[in-house]
């Protein structure tokens, strides 16, 4: 990977924003089960969930004007002490609903960075070949960061000042893109080609994560529950699965140009249901959870990849790069509800066929969404783009007229003209049939030989286009 300035940044910011967002989640879920229950906890989690979704989706209109302002890095600036406010949750308040008031505050602040961070990635590694291994090595090195928070054991004013300081590093990264700060619409691309199949598949991309995020969140409510009733502890061990995962991802998604990605992504889908009908049999909780967050990682990277490389092409990219994250929220903030009920009912049957019915959905998505029309290779698309350049040349006569008015040819010069580079006919037939004297059709062919800068019959045949 070749690394430049703008890509490290990206990066590190990507991975910080992993990093503060995970660990912020983590740490509202242990505080209001300490607060309220186990069984709060899924639905408060989708609550803040939620406000991160209004971050995502307000930060491309929010940036518009704040560059109409000339204060493009306004957006970020003012959503750092927002979430570092909101952060102040993880000192414990009494208070159920300041919790859930202060969760919310932090997670709008963490959606608005979140966005800025997606962002200025697509513009970093656009068309870049290791884009996936990007998104996945980001991801990883966040998941590791909250891994030794937590092995740590840090809590309180230190965890808080960690985060803190995290949240302003993304900032200082200069998160806002220059290409964007520079532009007079930063929201906007103006080189988008208006396309119904681009919109149709960024469209069907929102259907799938949000099908494939229905999966996870049933398991994720499992893991969820366990830990908050002390069974597992997702803080230490199984993170680094899910940060190996990710690493992987990118690397396996970005073999062959990503042609793959699409298909490997399904893969992972069944094998995530699986883990769901295995952990509902009655499976160890503990292999289910390892099976959970290696299919965790792949889900992340690959919906980070695929709204990260479709960005560039939208009319506004600053709203479709962290599309992923926000379709991946909603889907945890509707669902959390149902999805709880769910697991709390006990009703393995139903679970199981709603997980099988989920599964089929997504088949049908990936197919919608063109994931299993494979992109073209190097190869394929050096042949199109030869096809698209013979279709797009000049024609043969187009070619000739344009030679004729480039020389100033008289009429009676072109008729002669074609009539002796057609074959090597002697000048007196081509006098013959053009009805004027041999004379004259020397007196034509010298003005011919000035005016193309050639000396022979040979030489102009050869300079002017052959039919």
């Amino acid at each position: 990977m070749n690394l430049s300035r703008p890509k490290i940044n990206a990066l590190l910011a990507l991975a910080l924003f992993t990093f503060v967002f995970l660990a912020a989640e983590f740490r509202f879920d242990i505080n209001v089960g300490l607060l309220t229950g186990a069984e709060r906890v899924v639905i408060a989690q989708g609550v803040i969930l939620g406000a991160s979704v209004l971050g995502f989706i307000g930060y491309a209109p929010l940036l518009d004007h704040a560059q109409r302002k000339g204060q493009p890095q306004a957006v970020v600036s003012a959503a750092v002490p927002i979430a570092i406010l909101g952060l102040l949750q993880i000192q414990s308040p009494t208070s159920p609903l300041a919790l859930e008031i202060l969760g919310c505050l932090a997670f709008l602040g963490l959606g608005l960075l979140g966005a800025a961070t997606h962002h200025a990635f697509s513009l970093a590694f656009q068309d870049d070949p290791k884009l996936a291994t990007g998104a996945g090595a980001a991801y990883a090195a966040g998941i590791l960061m909250q891994f030794a928070i937590n092995l740590l054991d840090c809590g309180g004013i230190a965890e808080l000042i960690v985060l803190g300081t995290a949240t302003i590093a993304i900032s200082a990264l200069g998160v806002v893109p220059q290409k964007a700060a520079e532009s007079s619409s930063p929201t906007i691309n103006p080189f988008a080609e208006p396309s119904h199949a681009l919109a149709k598949q960024a469209c069907w991309s929102i259907a799938l994560v949000m099908i494939l995020a229905c999966l996870f969140s049933t398991l994720d409510n499992v893991v969820t529950l366990s830990n908050a009733h002390g069974t597992i502890a997702v803080q230490t061990w199984p993170r680094l699965f899910l940060a190996a995962s990710g690493l992987a991802a990118g690397l396996i998604f970005d073999l062959a140009e990503r042609r793959y990605m699409g298909l490997v992504m399904l893969g992972i889908a069944v094998l995530s249901t699986i883990s769901i009908l295995a952990v509902e049999a009655g499976a160890d909780p503990n292999l289910g959870l390892i099976v959970f967050y290696l299919s965790s990682g792949f889900f992340v990277t690959f919906f980070t990849a695929t709204f990260t490389q479709l960005a560039p092409r939208m009319h506004v990219p600053a709203f479709w790069a962290g599309m992923g994250r926000a379709a991946n929220n909603v889907c945890a903030f509707t669902t959390s509800g149902v999805s709880l009920a769910l697991v709390t009912s006990g009703n393995v049957s139903l679970i199981m066929i709603g997980a099988l019915v989920l599964l089929v959905a997504a088949c049908a998505t990936f197919v919608a969404a063109g994931l299993f029309r494979l992109p073209q290779t190097e190869q394929e698309r050096k042949h199109q783009q030869l096809a698209e350049e013979a279709l797009a040349a000049p024609s043969i006569e187009e070619q000739r007229q344009a030679f004729i008015a480039n020389h100033a040819l008289t009429p009676r010069e072109v008729d002669v003209l074609i009539a002796v580079t057609q074959d090597e006919r002697p000048l007196k037939q081509v006098a013959e049939e053009l009805g004027i004297s041999m004379r004259m059709v020397q007196r034509h062919l010298s003005s011919i030989y000035q005016k193309t800068d050639t000396q022979t019959r040979a030489g102009l045949t050869k300079a002017f286009p052959s039919a």
